[in-house]
């Protein structure tokens, strides 16, 4: 099968996952009915008479948002992870590995225990506070491995970003234990829900995932020789050091951006990447791309598992991608381990 094939079948399935995730419920619905009731309020289209108000209603307000969601934030830690895995040259690094998730729990922890509410951002002031902490974790994190190591060598960066997640998780256990009465609510968005979003989060999502994605893949060739080595990207004419610095921020923001909106979901970004790398190959301009539709997919099927398992309790989300991750990290690490041996 080419890769064409492989590419439209992979849209097919992306398709059909989104479909099953507005569809299955405790109220299905039908891919017919989803249809109609997306022609209804697309274009205006009359309903057919069996679909009822409350079906309009559950799918359009409800699942529709928080599906798309969930599409949109397993793309962007997928792209995220792509990028993180080529330019560090690690198989196992991500952008949580140089603490986005924790500088965004500490940021939401902050907000959600001093119920601060910012007067031009409402309802927008968790996101916005998750995403400035988990963003300025990682300048302080290329800040201070710049200051140890002017090359910023991978190894340097990796142990740095280590230290300052490990450092900031303290300081989120520090304040969950001051703040017990915030714990479970703390404890809830670190684990990451889609719960309740909206069509405004899927339309800032969109615009974030959209750019920095098509940014990401004007450094398709760079990373391709990135992955070679740096010595042997700069013969071929790579300023390494600029490059990798532009690819870590623009991950790191993808990363903040779904961390902020949904919590920390985990493992993603570990396993969208090799499963696109292995299906369509190595090269950037195929498995860029391929990472973010696979990731989405699969974080529509978790979310969908997460609610749906044990209705009528809701499972958080990161659970069941740790569920899964775990032993693909383990199998990851021990492949790794084999093939040096």
């Amino acid at each position: 099968m080419n890769k064409k094939r492989r590419l439209f079948l992979l849209l097919l399935i992306c398709l059909l996952t989104l479909a099953a995730g507005a569809g299955v419920g405790s109220v299905a619905i039908s891919p017919a009915d989803i249809l109609a009731i997306l022609g209804n309020r697309l274009f205006s289209l009359p309903l057919p008479e069996d679909i009822s108000p409350n079906q309009v209603s559950i799918l359009w307000t409800l699942r529709l948002p928080r599906c798309l969601c969930a599409f949109l934030v397993g793309g962007a830690l997928a792209a995220s992870g792509t990028v993180m895995q080529s330019v560090l040259r690690n198989p196992l690094a991500s952008s949580y590995t140089l603490g986005v998730s924790s500088g965004a729990s500490l940021g939401a922890a902050i907000v959600i225990v001093t119920g601060l509410t910012l007067p031009f951002a409402g309802f927008l002031t968790l996101p916005l506070a998750g995403f400035v902490f988990g963003l300025g974790t990682v300048f302080a994190v290329i800040a201070f491995a710049s200051r140890m190591d002017r090359g910023l060598q991978n190894q340097t960066i990796i142990l740095t970003g280590m230290v300052f997640s490990l450092f900031v998780n303290a300081l989120l256990t520090l304040l969950s234990v001051l703040e017990q009465n915030y714990m479970q609510q703390l404890l809830l968005w670190q684990m990451g829900s889609f719960s309740g979003r909206s069509w405004q989060e899927a339309g800032i999502l969109l615009a974030v995932l959209l750019t920095g994605v098509l940014y990401l893949c004007l450094f398709s060739r760079q990373m391709d020789m990135m992955t070679f080595g740096e010595e042997a990207a700069r013969t071929m004419g790579v300023d390494t050091k600029r490059v990798k610095l532009k690819l870590i921020v623009a991950a790191s923001l993808l990363t903040g951006t779904a961390v902020c909106f949904t919590g920390t979901i985990g493992f993603i970004d570990l396993i969208a990447p090799h499963v696109a790398r292995r299906v369509f190959g190595p090269a950037h301009r195929y498995a860029l791309p391929v990472s973010v539709l696979f990731g989405g997919a699969f974080m529509v099927l978790s979310d969908l598992a997460a609610r749906t398992v044990m209705s009528p309790t809701e499972l958080p989300v990161g659970a069941v991608t740790a569920l899964i991750g775990a032993p693909f990290f383990a199998w990851v690490y021990f492949k790794g381990r084999s093939h040096e041996n």
